[in-house]
């Protein structure tokens, strides 16, 4: 550990710009301008990841936000409400997008809107309460909560570019962690069934790919390459099915089990590494589902 190099020390591997972050060399990018209307760009491209990877119906437009608040405020259903809750916090960013594309474009036309202005203000009131209620919005697998992903759009506004990148990094060496652990302990688990051999060095395969497509933006050169080369691999490893020509029952439900871990693994790769966030609960529950399979192996 103590030859390991500071987080932020950058370096190039052949001609691949990377920056270090809790143990990882992540492709690294410059960092535009801190000008607003490269901040409305930041906050706009975080703002479409963020409805990319939650939950489908809750992209309610701003001018839409009193509506989706006295929906909100007058249902009662805990479910429901839930659901209402996450619409509300959609309407709350896209109001406070609207807000500061004004502002962006007052700016371009020579007129200066300091951060006491009452438009700045509310923009960030509309920030600061899509944030709380994010902890309603659920990832589009219906597995748990996406916070840290909800939080990006409001980072952007608040903090500076600097800030914004160096919590992209950190948020990618965690991400890549996460994706390397579930791959240890779905290939520990498959290990113990010599029918599911072959598909160890496709999964590895899909890790490496896995984590060069969470660190490639999609600006990037790059990404034509890195993106296909993700989805051959996911493909792949998702078809897999031991071949066997007589089974037993026995051998039969464990290529069953084996078969649904992959899927349920390659799924949750594939979560991670488009969302570029971690996703504990998931990860902790597919965790126990390889160390039952391993058990009963």
């Amino acid at each position: 550990m103590k030859n390991m190099p500071e987080n932020g020390t950058r370096k190039s591997f052949d001609g691949k710009e990377c920056i270090y972050y809790d143990g990882y060399w992540i492709r690294s990018y410059p960092i535009p301008e801190d000008t607003l209307a490269n901040r409305k760009w930041l906050i706009d491209h975080l703002t479409r990841r963020t409805f990319h990877h939650t939950e489908s119906g809750i992209n309610t437009p701003g001018e839409r936000l009193e509506e989706a608040r006295k929906a909100y405020q007058e249902q009662t259903e805990p479910a429901r409400r839930r659901v209402n809750g996450a619409m509300l916090a959609g309407a709350l960013f896209n109001r406070a997008t609207d807000i500061f594309t004004a502002i962006v474009e007052l700016e371009a036309k020579g007129v200066k809107v300091s951060r006491d202005n009452e438009l700045m203000r509310e923009c960030a009131d509309c920030f600061k309460q899509a944030l709380e209620l994010g902890k309603q919005v659920k990832h589009h697998s219906g597995q748990e909560g996406i916070d840290e992903l909800w939080g990006e759009p409001f980072k952007a506004f608040t903090q500076s570019a600097t800030q914004v990148f160096e919590s992209r990094y950190r948020k990618i060496a965690q991400t890549m962690r996460d994706i390397d652990k579930i791959g240890t302990h779905l290939s520990l688990a498959l290990r113990k069934n010599r029918l599911f051999s072959d598909v160890l060095p496709l999964l590895d395969s899909l890790i490496i790919s896995a984590k060069r497509q969470l660190e490639t933006m999609k600006i990037d050169a790059a990404f034509f390459t890195v993106w296909p080369e993700f989805i051959a691999n996911r493909e792949t490893v998702d078809a897999f099915t031991p071949t066997v020509e007589q089974t037993s029952v026995l051998q039969r439900h464990q290529i069953d089990g084996g078969v649904k871990l992959i899927r349920e693994g390659t799924a949750l790769i594939t979560y991670l590494s488009e969302a570029r966030v971690p996703m504990p609960k998931s990860m902790q529950l597919f965790l126990e589902q390889c160390n039952a399979f391993e058990q009963e192996i």
